[in-house]
């Protein structure tokens, strides 16, 4: 069965590391990407530079960032096939970001 694997944290936690522990973390998830149930991985770009979609009354409407204003942010995110969510849990727990302070949410993907 596929999960997503998404990928939150404060805005510029990457930024507020040092050269060497943001160097570590980037080795990390490069290891990760090489484990042959990680299918793929995506790392997005900060919200400002995001739009946002609704339908109200009939009418299209966008909006500049995201639709939520939160402190933590979705930075990323991965799509892993596991026999179960224990092995999915156990993909997830070997993220940097969780040692950072960050928060990896799993959901099961559901194809039609």
């Amino acid at each position: 069965m596929q999960y997503a694997l998404l990928f939150y944290a404060e805005p510029g936690l990457a930024e507020s590391l040092s050269a060497e522990d943001l160097a570590d973390a980037q080795a990390e998830y490069a290891e990760l990407a090489e484990d042959g149930r990680f299918r793929d991985c995506a790392r997005l770009l900060p919200p400002e530079s995001a739009t946002s979609v609704r339908r109200s009354g009939g009418r299209t409407l966008l909006t500049d960032g995201p639709f939520a204003d939160t402190e933590e942010v979705l930075g990323g995110v991965c799509l892993v096939e596991a026999a179960d969510l224990d092995e999915a849990l156990d993909l997830a727990a070997r993220a940097p970001l969780l040692r950072l302070g960050g928060t990896v949410e799993i959901r099961p993907v559901v194809r039609s």
